[in-house]
């Protein structure tokens, strides 16, 4: 049986699904027919030895023995199955949901997930049950027919063609994306999986409806049909779940690998598992504050023993926490891992030096893990139109020179935005596709490891930043006259002495409370402060102007010397109300005799964290700004991978003698189409 008897296969389920229409909206129809194909499929395999099993079973329960005889990973001790199913109109649901209950657990958890009981209710209370069940029924999918991998194709093509209809694609890469992303992580190493006997491990911890582990199965399959591939993969949305385990189930494999939960808090389903090669597309910008209490105790407690030891990123983004969670599955023999994550911008640069996002960008980098990102089109995913890329991360750089690329200590940058094609026809935010020449393009580019226009290539250091704070002296003249007086009523220290809303406030209530009593008497005694500091200072108004700090405070503190309840903070409330800011001022200093930094001049500034900060502070800000200095104790380092700005396209602007040109024929075509207008 060839592709296209797939096709067809797919195409007569596709148009007989109709058969839902009014209960279901057409991207609900999948509930009711990705179940139903894996059961057909489930009930063709296990027809030869039904009688067999059943009369095992009537003294055996264990899974294994019966498994032994259906020859799967599976078996069902219920008398039922599509055709006697039919036999019994008025019991189909009862009886359909026996047939169900009758298949060995790993099969039953499938249907749970998929919640294919409120379907069953569903469809009886419409009468569509026998109908459907009639028209699975009717489909021959024995292994005489269908072979595994024939039948992993069909519904593989059915998760497609329901995902691309759903309204928002969810769960779902595009099969382009998947294809990309396997080539750019096995294509290196195509001669080492042509090795007879090979067994290689695949995982995807974030992996949906199981797209990418298939993509992967397959290409390897193609290069060396003899080779085992063991596929290893986690999901939280339990109908996602639900079609992976499917899947593998169909082709052969163990969908006991595929756990259920999140995987990154505690859950994690592959403790201590590590694999050759993995690939994730996590959701972009999860939250996981809801559950990061056992992710914080993870990176507290556990550190590098753990998989959060960078760091972690802000609540409202894990992308990073799922880069962690995947690095910790490499292996970490002389082969190494190669693993292919997919990220929208924001991990390439949100947080500042020292954040956790920056920890984990710096961690990443210096242990030279990421090999290279890739920028993919723009409107290439079905329920997002934004720009995304593809990470390549390994921990066995190429030092071959003679692969023609020495990836060591190097991170190669790819922008493959403009490699594209237009689609006919747009699916949700879907408008672009990316062929398969232009997958090889894109692969080949990448895998040649040469500058050109496409491909930029970086030494570690070149993303990695100090980040210093650049201080200035705090230069103030000071005055005692009516107009700083004022000023004083926006100091916010002054101004809280009393509060004149909150006094009205609590003067209103009628229930005062002993506790509003006290705030009262507070305010009030705080007024009186104030008056009786305004009242000092008016008394000494004058137009001296002082330039030197020490000398000012000199002749200010005498003003207050009787008045013990204007405390030092409160003093120098009054005494910086009073101030300006003056370039031609003295310095002021501190307790300790150093300059005092003017907070308000503060500034920061990235110096490449391959230059001398020294060097650099003297060369390029000391000449501009005289007497600054460096605050060395909150200098921190940062790392960021500015994607646009190494490969931003100047575009050339029209002259404005163009523009004028423009804008007069322009202005011609208004003209006329307002006299018609008109007429």
């Amino acid at each position: 049986m060839q592709i296209i008897k797939n096709n067809e296969f797919v195409n007569f389920i596709w148009k007989n699904a109709e058969i839902l229409r009014g209960p279901y909206k057409k991207e609900e129809y999948r509930d009711v027919i990705l179940p139903l194909s894996v059961l057909r499929r489930f009930d063709s395999l296990l027809v030869p030895t039904k009688a067999q099993v059943l009369e095992k079973a009537k003294t055996v329960k264990h899974d294994a023995i019966l498994n032994r005889i259906t020859g799967y990973d599976f078996n069902n001790t219920s008398p039922f199955d599509f055709q006697t199913l039919l036999r019994d109109p008025d019991n189909i649901a009862a009886n359909l949901r026996n047939y169900i209950q009758g298949f060995s657990s790993n099969v039953r958890v499938i249907f749970e997930r998929f919640d294919f009981e409120d379907e069953i209710k569903k469809m009886d209370e419409h009468n569509l049950l026998y109908s459907v069940i009639q028209l699975f029924a009717a489909m021959d999918l024995s292994v005489e027919k269908v072979s595994n991998m024939q039948m992993g194709y069909i519904f593989e093509e059915l998760i497609r063609r329901f995902s691309e209809n759903a309204e928002a694609g969810d769960h779902y890469t595009p099969r382009e994306v998947i294809k990309l992303m396997v080539n750019l992580i096995l294509n290196e190493d195509q001669s080492e999986l042509m090795q007879e006997g090979k067994i290689v491990q695949v995982g995807d911890f974030a992996c949906g409806t199981g797209g990418m582990l298939s993509e992967a199965t397959e290409f390897i399959k193609e290069l060396n049909p003899s080779t085992q591939v063991e596929v290893f993969g986690q999901e939280l949305n339990p109908k996602s779940y639900a079609i992976a385990c499917a899947d593998l189930l169909i082709k052969g494999q163990d969908a006991g690998h595929i756990a259920f939960g999140n995987s990154l808090n505690d859950n994690d389903g592959h403790k201590d598992l590590k694999v050759r090669y993995a690939l994730m597309n996590p959701p972009f910008g999860v939250d996981w504050k809801h559950y990061g209490e056992k992710i914080k105790e993870e990176h507290e407690e556990k550190g590098f023993d753990g998989r959060y030891g960078a760091g972690l990123p802000r609540t409202s983004d894990g992308s990073l926490l799922f880069l962690q969670h995947m690095v910790s599955k490499m292996k970490q023999d002389e082969k190494g891992s190669r693993m292919a994550i997919i990220f929208n911008g924001s991990p390439l640069f949100t947080g500042d030096a020292g954040s956790g996002e920056s920890e984990i960008r710096r961690w990443v980098i210096e242990n030279d893990l990421l090999e290279g990102i890739i920028a993919l089109p723009d409107q290439l995913f079905y329920n997002t139109g934004i720009s995304t890329y593809i990470w390549i991360l390994s921990n066995r750089k190429n030092e071959d020179i003679a692969k023609g690329a020495i990836r060591k200590g190097k991170i190669q940058l790819v922008d493959a935005s403009r490699i594209y094609s237009k689609m006919r026809k747009s699916l949700g935010n879907k408008r672009n596709e990316i062929n398969d020449s232009q997958i090889a393009d894109i692969t080949r580019i990448y895998g040649d490891f040469k500058e050109n226009e496409y491909t930029k290539i970086f030494n570690l250091t070149d993303f990695g930043y100090y980040k210093i704070t650049i201080e200035r002296p705090l230069k103030l003249n000071f005055k005692i006259s009516t107009d700083r007086i004022e000023n004083l009523y926006n100091e916010g220290a002054f101004t809280k002495l009393f509060d004149e809303d909150e006094y009205l406030k609590l003067i209103k209530k009628k229930d005062k409370k002993s506790s509003d009593n006290k705030k009262i008497e507070k305010l009030e005694e705080g007024k009186i402060l104030q008056e009786k500091i305004n009242s000092i200072l008016i008394k000494n108004v004058s137009d001296r102007l002082y330039k030197n700090r020490e000398e000012f405070i000199k002749i200010l503190k005498p003003l207050f010397k009787s008045n013990p309840e204007v405390k030092a903070s409160l003093f120098k409330v009054i005494y910086m109300g009073l101030s300006e800011r003056d370039e031609t001022a003295d310095f002021c200093f501190d307790k300790s005799g150093k300059i005092e930094a003017d907070p308000t001049l503060r500034d920061t500034e990235s110096v490449p964290i391959n230059k001398d900060i020294q060097s650099y502070f003297s060369n390029e800000i000391l000449p501009h700004l005289p007497g600054a200095w460096i605050d060395e104790s909150k200098t921190k380092i940062g790392f960021e991978i500015p994607f646009a700005r190494h490969f931003f396209r100047h575009e050339h602007q029209e002259t404005s003698t163009v523009l004028k040109q423009k804008a007069i024929k322009l202005e011609e075509t208004i003209q006329e189409l307002l006299k018609k207008v008109l007429v």
